[in-house]
C-alpha cells in the first residue's frame, strides 16, 4: 500500500504499525515524535496504531546542539 512520510510516497506492507515503520526506516523511537494525519500518536500506542492506505505521517526528530 502507498503511504506519505514527510511527504515522500513509500510502499509499505498492508497492517504495517507506526512502531513496525519506524522500525523498518532505522528511525529511532528517543526523542521521535510522530503524526498521522496531523493527529500526534502517543509513543505508547506506536505497536498498535496501524496505517491504512493514504496515510500521512510526518516523523518529527529532536536534535540537540547548537
Amino acid at each position: 500500500m502507498k503511504i506519505y512520510v514527510n511527504q515522500q510516497a513509500c510502499e509499505v506492507p498492508d497492517g504495517l504499525t507506526v512502531k513496525a515503520l519506524l522500525d523498518q526506516q532505522q528511525i529511532p523511537a528517543e526523542g521521535t515524535a510522530v503524526a498521522v494525519d496531523n493527529k500526534l500518536v502517543p509513543k505508547g500506542e506506536w505497536e498498535n496504531r496501524v496505517l491504512i492506505a493514504e496515510d500521512k505521517i510526518t516523523v518529527i526528530r529532536a536534535t540537540f546542539g547548537g
